[in-house]
């Protein structure tokens, strides 16, 4: 959990991933669009990868863990919490608070 806290509070967005899963190429690709420059960690690729994906299901509460995504170093949720932002008008001005975009 500590890894997760502590690389979650490196950037301005911090997405948790794996290389195959479409939904975390979607989130990634909807973030860069708005002009993100996320931190991508790509769980499949790193050594503690398994124990970082254990602690956000426990964050989470539920499987898969991917793709998670923090914002300002906070758990947002996942695909559908940042589709359901973006739908609201709410994912814009988080972006702009956590400094991640300027427009």
């Amino acid at each position: 959990m500590d890894t997760v806290t502590k690389l979650a509070a490196q950037r301005a967005v911090v997405i948790f991933s794996t290389s195959s899963c479409p939904m975390s190429h979607t989130v990634i690709r909807l973030l860069i669009d708005f002009g993100v420059n996320p931190m991508v960690h790509e769980l499949d690729k790193d050594p503690r990868g398994r124990e970082m994906e254990r602690a956000l299901a426990k964050l989470l509460g539920r499987t898969p863990a991917v793709p998670a995504v923090f914002i300002g170093g906070k758990l947002v949720g996942s695909t559908e919490n940042i589709l359901t932002l973006h739908m609201t008008g709410s994912l814009i001005p988080m972006l702009k608070n956590a400094g991640a975009i300027w427009v």
